[in-house]
């Protein structure tokens, strides 16, 4: 598969089915990870896999009650001036949030370790480099997948979420919470959300804005 098949295969999946994704597939696509740019060299990644949809419904046990407050508030707050790819986003794909997570059957719990910036508080635009690095590892599991033809979700935590799932799994200090990851092999006639359709040149400016 060329690399831009992989870039229009990579979406995604909100329907996952029963199919478990072989350890040596998960192998090869976590470690397209320790592939990606870092900013200490280091490559200070772990990664938790849950596997058991019991210990899953435990990591995310926050999540649905979350989505359902956010969904609620950002369309009472904004319908009218949302954009009608996003509105459709927030009604239709955001209450999957939940499931999805758990009907994947293999939730990625990357974790990204700290060395004096918080991931979640830079003191300036230098100290994203921690968070650059984490997204650039994720980027490439994402790819990896969709090579594969595994099918991924992610969600980025919010309020509670990354201390209950840090807890629940026992991570350490110094590790900063990435991603709920979802893998899994798409259920027959998956949803997809419809993709926003931009002409790059629209976007491209020659020399100055």
């Amino acid at each position: 598969m060329d690399f831009y098949e992989v870039l229009d295969r990579r979406r995604f999946t909100r329907r996952f089915s029963d199919r478990p994704v072989p350890e040596d597939v998960l192998e090869r696509i976590l470690g397209t990870a320790l592939k990606a740019p870092t900013n200490d060299h280091l490559h200070q990644l772990e990664f938790v896999v849950v596997r058991d949809r019991e210990k899953i419904a435990e990591v995310i046990a926050p999540v649905a009650e979350n989505t359902a407050r956010v969904q609620e508030r950002m369309i009472a707050e904004n319908a009218g001036s949302m954009d009608p790819d996003e509105l459709a986003m927030f009604r239709e794909a955001l209450p999957r949030q939940h499931t999805m997570l758990i009907e994947s059957g293999c939730l990625v719990l990357p974790f990204f370790k700290q060395e004096g910036c918080p991931l979640t508080k830079p003191a300036d635009q230098s100290s994203l480099n921690y968070f650059a690095s984490a997204w650039a590892a994720v980027e490439n599991i994402l790819l990896a997948a969709a090579a594969e033809s595994v099918g991924t979700a992610f969600r980025i935590p919010i309020e509670n979420e990354s201390e209950h799932a840090k807890r629940v799994v026992g991570a350490p200090e110094g590790y900063e919470f990435v991603c709920f990851l979802a893998l899994g092999y798409p259920a027959e006639g998956p949803h997809f959300c419809r993709p926003k359709r931009i002409d790059v040149r629209d976007r491209i400016h020659r020399n100055e804005w």
